[in-house]
Parts: C-alpha cells; sequence; structure tokens
C-alpha cells in the first residue's frame, strides 16, 4: 500500500491517539470506540455506501468508522458531543487518508460539534445538501432516541446501518405479534423498512462492552405514510397503547380518545376490534386509528 492509500485506525492508533488527547471512554456518553478495520469496511460495505454518498455519522468518535466511509468516497458530516474528538477528528483524516483530504476546495469530511439529541434543521442546513445515508455507531444509553431524531430531522434518509445493543436493535427491527415488538418498533416502521443485518464481536471494541451488538439495517418508504400532523396523532397512540401494554385498546387508548364509549368507537371505525393489544397492531392500524379520531370533531 502506498503512503497515500487510504488507512483505517487499529488498536494501536486508537490508544495512542486517545491518550494523545487525554480521553478515556466513559460510559456517560454510551463510549466503546470500534478498533478492527476489518469490521469498520464490513459495516460500509453492508450500509452499502458508494462514492459521493452524502453520509451522517453520529458519535464518530475517534474516527474508526469515519475513515472507513471517507475511504468508500463518501462525503460525511460527523456529529460528536465531545469537544476534544470534533476538534481533532479533522486532523486524524488528513494524517491517515492525506491522499483524499488533500483537497481543501473539495472537503469530505464535516464535523457538527452537537449533542444529537439537540442536532436541529439549521445546522443541517450549512451543509451543501442534506444527508441521505445514516451509518453510526450509536451510543447504547440513548440510541433510540438519537434514531427517532433523525429519522424525524432529516426526512431525506434513504437508507442506513445502526450498530447498537442487540436488545435494543431487535426490539427496533421487530414485527408485529413478536415478543420483541414494541413502540420503538412501530415507530422506527413509519419510516421504512428495518432488518437485522449482522451480528458484531464484543471483542472489535475498546474497551469490550458487557453487552452484544447488531448492526440494524434501514430502508426509507417511497412514499411517505402520511403528514406531519398524522405522524403526531399515531405516536401518541402508539405511546398509550405501549405503556399500558397488557390492557385491550379499548383501555390503553382512553387517554388520546376520550370516554370508554368514545374510545370503542373510534377503534372500531378504524377496523380494528377494541379488545386487541399494542403489541397485534401494525403502524398502519394505529395511522388507521389516527385518522378515525381526526374526523371526529
Amino acid at each position: 500500500m502506498s503512503d497515500d492509500a487510504p488507512a483505517l485506525l487499529g488498536p494501536k492508533e486508537i490508544r495512542d491517539l486517545a491518550e494523545r488527547l487525554g480521553v478515556s471512554p466513559t460510559k456517560k456518553l454510551g463510549q466503546n470506540f470500534v478498533v478492527d478495520p476489518n469490521t469498520v469496511r464490513k459495516i460500509v460495505r453492508l450500509a452499502d455506501v458508494r462514492s459521493g454518498d452524502r453520509v451522517i455519522e453520529v458519535g464518530p468518535g475517534l474516527g474508526s468508522l469515519t475513515l472507513g466511509l471517507t475511504e468508500a468516497g463518501a462525503e460525511v458530516t460527523a456529529v460528536e458531543i465531545d469537544h476534544r474528538l470534533a476538534a481533532e477528528l479533522p486532523h486524524t483524516a488528513r494524517a491517515m487518508q492525506p491522499g483524499i483530504f488533500e483537497d481543501p476546495g473539495a472537503p469530505r469530511l464535516r464535523v457538527i460539534r452537537s449533542d444529537a439529541l439537540e442536532l436541529s434543521s439549521e445546522q443541517l442546513g450549512e451543509l451543501p445538501g442534506a444527508p441521505e445515508v445514516l451509518v453510526a455507531n450509536l451510543p447504547y444509553n440513548v440510541s433510540v432516541p438519537i434514531l427517532m431524531h433523525l429519522l424525524e430531522l432529516i426526512p431525506q434518509l434513504r437508507s442506513g446501518l445502526v450498530m447498537v445493543q442487540a436488545e435494543v436493535g431487535h426490539r427496533i427491527a421487530a414485527p408485529p405479534g413478536s415478543k420483541e415488538y414494541g413502540a420503538p418498533s412501530a415507530k422506527a416502521a413509519w419510516y421504512g423498512e428495518w432488518r437485522i443485518a449482522g451480528n458484531v464481536s464484543r471483542r472489535i471494541f475498546w474497551p469490550v462492552p458487557g453487552v452484544d451488538s447488531v448492526l440494524v439495517g434501514y430502508e426509507r418508504r417511497a412514499e411517505s405514510r402520511g403528514d406531519e400532523a398524522e405522524r403526531v396523532r399515531t405516536f401518541a397512540l402508539v405511546n398509550a397503547a405501549f405503556a399500558q401494554r397488557r390492557k385491550m385498546l379499548r383501555q390503553a387508548l382512553q387517554p388520546v380518545l376520550g370516554p370508554l364509549d368514545r374510545a370503542v368507537a373510534t377503534i372500531r371505525a378504524a377496523g380494528i376490534e377494541p379488545t386487541a393489544r399494542a403489541e397485534e397492531l401494525d403502524i398502519e392500524a394505529y395511522l388507521a386509528i389516527a385518522r378515525a379520531h381526526s374526523t371526529e370533531g
């Protein structure tokens, strides 16, 4: 490999970089750094990242996955909460992949210093184009809130691949009727199709986590299920249903639909049995109830 050929971070580079920056991975920020280049390239391959794709990455950390994305030719927007890591990432990229980053007139990496949960449309509006692919090793402790925030914030996302705790990943991708199916499953399905794309060994992380991880893939629906007002009403029903998932819908949805007789009438108007329970309904059924409720007034 020539000096200008793309390069990725290995265990030694990761630890040397962390030591120089005085960075120790913290549970508070859900940090587990990927130290295996082969896994990085596997993630990029499974995400089907192509040259010229506009990718958004959350929690790039020391840059392991970032460099895999730029190696594939992507234009990366990295969102990092840690000010030290955010400041260092462009320097790491130029040092590891000088052939890619030598042209200042064509920036391939942009870093947004922000909590991903507070990322705004104004910040994204400063980019030359909206991100279209999400690829990230999401912080374990807030992976679902971050994912939902990004899906709502960036409707242009056509696909994604995220690494999350195994339990969380199976919950996101779960179909109705399964034991893992819950509010995150139903809400995620609003935006598109989800699948478990692969497993990840604990040994590829530093520090080694106490839980297993999986890769979860996403493909956006060709057409939107509904407008923003319908999404909000539908998600309110999902929240109410799963807050009391042991109860029948006619009881669980009363906080949104009103008294029992009105709730029963609304659910039936949507073509659904009031005695059904939360985990039996797909997102289309919740949308149907939301539409039936909105026509009552």
